[in-house]
């Protein structure tokens, strides 16, 4: 079985699979298209409109939410090649931190440390019409590059670690770091979202409608849902998108799946969503979402978020292509994953060259056993 999930990739700006009545070709795409993607939907969300309402002390208020990590300083200039035609590459983080209101949410012990429970990186390809995304297991067994934490201390370089231990090592840096370590592609941008931020914004906007084929219960994420249709709150969309014991086969490789499908909903919905007509809703979102979000210095500003957003307003749910990084189970531990060399050569290549992810890429990897459980209402 595959580890990739609908749509098929295709030729990026191919109109195949997106002439539909909700594609919006050649028509000018309605103001709610304007958003981000992933989580980083919201943030976009708010600034693009609030933005332009001429209503200073709410842009000043948001600008004060933003937090941002200088990846560039931190990284200097031994980095790949930035491309010049127009793609970029976004790395998003979920953090785990146990600290503060994330410790309920996290649980465990709030040891001060925090770990990417979730990583995905986006490609917007050139014209700004369609993206990949590639989630990486954060069990991926992989070759850590030296890096230096925020506090100034320097970590020496570590060979088959976990994924998510570059982050819990150096913070977001570390992760750039690795990423680019690992692909030899450029990381334009860098997104962060904690637990905290993540459930209030789903509250906010009235939860996500999904439909499950089979049952989900796992008491370590605390999801209980029967096959069904449901309209998830936000502890429960957290559930999902953490839950890796209720369905599949216990791995973070099914965890992924769902995640996959959980934001495939999301910005189906998303669009939908009334906002305009409703400024203090609006105005709710954005400022959660500025609050939630750790971005590169870049992305540091409502202005760079507006316009950041502004050349993401073509790309839906639909135009995108999800894959899971090709992998399989380590045979010394099923808990950890190894990288298909071969296969990952053909996503990296992918990225590099501004072109559609090769179904061989993932055919025969490694999967979670979740596809299809959990599809948008």
């Amino acid at each position: 079985m595959s580890a990739e999930s609908t749509p098929e990739p295709g030729i990026p700006g191919d109109d195949n699979g997106t002439t539909g009545p909700d594609s919006g070709r050649g028509r000018r795409k309605p103001r709610a298209r304007r958003r981000g993607l992933m989580i980083a939907a919201w943030t976009a969300a708010g600034v693009v409109v609030l933005g332009g309402t001429g209503l200073g002390y709410v842009y000043f208020k948001l600008n004060g939410n933003l937090k941002s990590v200088d990846i560039d300083q931190a990284l200097g200039t031994d980095r790949p090649t930035k491309a010049d035609n127009g793609s970029e590459n976004i790395l998003v983080l979920g953090s785990d931190t146990r600290s503060g209101s994330n410790k309920k949410l996290g649980g465990g012990t709030d040891d001060g440390s925090a770990r990417s429970d979730t990583a995905m990186i986006i490609h917007v390809y050139q014209g700004h019409r369609r993206a990949s995304v590639v989630s990486i297991p954060r069990d991926t067994l992989i070759d850590r590059p030296a890096c230096t934490d925020p506090k100034g201390v320097t970590h020496d370089a570590a060979r088959d670690v976990m994924f998510n231990s570059a982050y819990s090592t150096g913070g977001a840096a570390c992760a750039v770091k690795t990423v680019e370590s690992m692909s030899g592609v450029r990381m334009d941008h860098y997104l962060e979202v904690d637990f905290a931020g993540f459930q209030k914004l789903i509250d906010q906007l009235g939860g996500v409608r999904i439909t499950t084929t089979k049952d989900i219960d796992d008491p370590d994420s605390h999801l209980r849902l029967k096959a069904g249709a449901h309209t998830l709150d936000g502890e429960q969309a957290l559930g999902l998108v953490r839950t890796r014991h209720g369905v599949g086969d216990g791995s973070d490789l099914g965890r992924i799946q769902l995640q996959q499908a959980f934001v495939k909903a999301l910005l189906d919905q998303v669009e939908h969503v009334g906002l305009l007509g409703n400024p203090k809703k609006l105005l709710d979102l954005a400022d959660t979402a500025t609050k939630a979000v750790t971005t590169d210095s870049a992305l540091g500003s409502v202005n760079s978020l507006m316009s950041f957003a502004d050349g993401l307003k073509g790309i839906g749910a639909s135009d995108m292509t999800m894959v899971t990084l090709p992998v399989r189970y380590d045979p010394a531990d099923p808990n950890r994953v190894l990288v298909e060399q071969s296969k990952v050569r053909l996503v990296w290549n992918a990225l590099k060259t501004d072109t559609a992810i090769p179904k061989a890429a993932t055919t025969g990897t490694a999967t979670g056993e979740a596809a299809g459980v959990v599809t948008a209402s």
